[in-house]
């Protein structure tokens, strides 16, 4: 689960950023973004987050970002607003090599 708990995260980061940015952006989206930003900031103990995502997932993954519950519903209420469609909505359970995304290539051997 932590893995696909980090890569929740910080999609939800991403996307919150880029819809953020937009002058279209509603409120419901920066008040979510800005939500799990600071859930973020608490659970790796810093006040600024790194850039690299790689680097960035490492840390969640270090912190457990798995079992804060609290900090994975604020990355699912990003999604959620920043992509009303629902393209970005994916529940995984007991799952072996899954990817989330466009453009993804995959190579596997079970």
């Amino acid at each position: 689960m932590a893995i696909e708990a980090v890569e929740l995260v910080v999609t939800a980061l991403a996307a919150g950023a880029a819809a953020g940015a937009k002058d279209t952006a509603t409120t419901a989206v920066k008040d979510a973004y800005a939500g799990l930003k600071s859930g973020v900031r608490r659970l790796v103990g810093r006040e600024e987050l790194p850039d690299d995502p790689a680097e960035l997932a490492e840390e969640l993954a270090e912190a457990n970002v798995g079992d804060d519950a609290e900090v994975l519903e604020a990355a699912r209420a990003v999604l959620r607003e920043a992509d009303p469609d629902g393209k970005y909505r994916v529940t995984v359970t007991d799952s072996q090599g899954v990817q989330i995304g466009d453009g993804n290539t995959m190579n596997l051997s079970f």
